[in-house]
């Protein structure tokens, strides 16, 4: 009986329940959700002008490619680290908001040093190769504080998501935000496209860069501190006794034997995302310092070594080029619902969910064209092919309006890249868990949602959301409850699957780099002059070219989707 009792695990206990703020449910959604623009502005700043940055520190390419191993490093450490942390945090006010709160404030603490690193070595050090040195590192060492600090804070902006909503409002609390980013990304991208130092002076600091560090930290600050004030969090009392100290060694022990022994199915999905992201991390990392290259290199009456500040002039023609690439995601996120059969309407009898109403007489025509509709597993496959297209021109280009089409191109593949993979998983882990409804083949599914919220919801991605809310020890969730733990392991392998990749296309950034432009960079560093870009403009582009690698690893990734599409028939 002894043996029993200790083998049964003694439920948490809880004080208070969660709730938000307003008067309205879009209201409180929208308060909830408001981290996310902080946040996303942040990373958006950091993506386009970090590199540049590096550059015109004296950093080389292929060195510079080595920091950014600090993304995904962080995120495979901090998420988990931290997760586990709040989960077991029985702080006053709550599992989540302390950990944005001290996350934030070392974001924009570390955004500031960024901004300013020359400034601040130069107060401890004076010889001119010292001081350069360690400006760089100190740079570096920002870069990586910032990401690892994001990194821990967006862990709990989405636990808190799932934590505050029932499980009934998980699938609106993804859209809502799948919303809040696509707003964030865009007042980013937005703001670079500024001159701001002629708006604002000096005031906020004397060049692009060092004004969009204080925009980015007060934002930060601001998004984390609304949503804070916001969201009220129940209490954590005692925490539920199931050998919690050795938690995180068995959850990485069963993470790994479950990799290693996926469902075909989950398998095929988990290959498409790991060719796909090998695609995605140079256009995501080098897009903004591509366009600004080829926008000093092959356009004659430009000369970088005149400008005042290239940084902020590279910064600028790259940002313009991701709002476009910003606002053609966010309409396909938008629009794609309406045109693609989502993957468990696909699989099973049809279903046809009554448009919008803000549609008005557009409604009968969308309606008409349901029958007409690709299924998901086409539409994500296209969207490689799509992508490998664009990046394949990459090398080929010479103009600056011809690069801003190409990655606008690239925002359709992206809102598909944003939706399809958790789309499936969710299809997939609700077949392995929940056997509700039979297909003809034997095997089962259960819906996750027949609501308008399906069509209306940008890029939908509810499953992250939805299932990591089953993880609660809260015995309100019912029946579902079950399908907390699996969901947890398998969406985290496909995080895994979506991280490792980054590590792979770093490698790859390093070699060629190293072979192609193993010096400084001729646009941004200021020892270099216009017969250095005439010479760099000669040769072939280094991003281009790892542009056009990523193409090949799109090609694989619809190659990839073939194979899931012929196990899916």
């Amino acid at each position: 009986m002894r043996k029993i009792e200790e083998a049964m695990p003694q439920a948490a206990s809880w004080a208070g329940t969660p709730s938000i703020k307003g008067s309205t449910e879009s209201i409180r959604m929208a308060l909830l959700t408001f981290s996310l623009v902080g946040l996303q502005f942040t990373w958006g700043i950091e993506m386009t002008y970090c590199t540049p940055y590096l550059l015109q520190l004296g950093l080389t390419k292929s060195r510079t490619s080595l920091v950014w191993i600090a993304g995904p490093l962080s995120g495979l450490i901090m998420q988990p680290v931290v997760g586990v942390l709040a989960d077991n945090s029985r702080s006053k006010w709550g599992r989540r908001r302390p950990f944005m709160i001290g996350g934030s404030l070392i974001v924009a603490v570390c955004l500031l040093v960024l901004g300013w690193t020359g400034e601040i070595v130069r107060l401890f050090v004076r010889e001119p190769e010292t001081a350069r040195s360690c400006t760089i590192a100190l740079a570096v060492l920002s870069i990586y504080a910032v990401d690892f600090a994001i990194n821990a804070v967006q862990s709990s902006c989405r636990s808190l998501i799932v934590d505050t909503l029932p499980i009934a409002k998980q699938q609106l609390g993804s859209a809502w935000a799948s919303r809040m980013i696509a707003i964030g990304h865009l007042i980013g991208y937005g703001a670079g496209t500024l001159d701001l130092v002629s708006i604002f002076g000096n005031v906020l600091g004397d060049s692009q860069f060092k004004q969009l560090t204080v925009i980015a930290a007060f934002t930060f600050l601001l998004a984390i501190a609304i949503t804070s004030w916001a969201v009220e969090e129940r209490v954590l009392i005692s925490a539920r006794d199931d050998g919690a100290k050795t938690g995180a060694v068995k959850m990485i022990s069963k993470i790994l034997k479950t990799t290693m022994h996926l469902p075909d199915r989950i398998q095929a999905i988990c290959w498409v995302q790991f060719w796909a992201w090998i695609g995605w991390f140079p256009f995501l990392f080098y897009s903004t310092t591509w366009v600004g290259e080829v926008y000093f290199r092959y356009h004659p009456e430009t000369n970088a070594s005149a400008s005042k500040d290239a940084l902020g002039d590279v910064g600028r023609v790259g940002s313009l080029s991701l709002v476009v690439f910003s606002i053609i995601t966010f309409i396909a996120s938008i629009l794609l619902p309406f045109v693609v059969q989502s993957p468990d309407t696909s699989r099973s009898r049809p279903f046809t969910p009554r448009p919008p109403a803000f549609l008005g007489p557009f409604a009968p025509i969308v309606t008409a064209l349901n029958k007409y509709k690709p299924d998901l597993l086409t539409a994500w496959q296209v969207s490689h092919i799509i992508f490998a297209g664009a990046m394949c021109m990459a090398p080929f280009v010479r103009s600056l309006q011809m690069a801003t089409i190409i990655v606008s191109i690239c925002g359709i593949p992206w809102a598909l890249a944003c939706w399809a993979p958790f789309a499936f998983m969710g299809v997939e882990i609700n077949r392995l868990t929940t056997p509700s409804t039979m297909l003809a083949n034997g095997s089962s599914y259960r819906r996750l949602s027949n609501s308008n919220d399906d069509f209306s919801s940008p890029a939908p991605s509810p499953t992250f959301l939805r299932l990591n809310h089953l993880d609660r020890d809260d015995d309100s969730s019912g029946g579902d409850s079950s399908t907390g733990e699996t969901a947890g392991i398998y969406l985290g392998i496909l995080n895994l699957f979506t991280t490792l990749p980054q590590f792979v296309g770093t490698f790859i950034s390093m070699i060629v780099f190293s072979i192609l432009e193993p010096g400084k960079s001729p646009e941004l560093h200021e020892d270099l002059g216009e017969e250095d870009v005439a010479k760099a403009a000669d040769g072939p582009n280094a991003i281009a070219v790892c542009l056009f690698i990523g193409a090949i690893s799109a090609v694989g990734a619809a190659y990839a989707t073939t194979r899931l599409k012929a196990g899916s028939k």
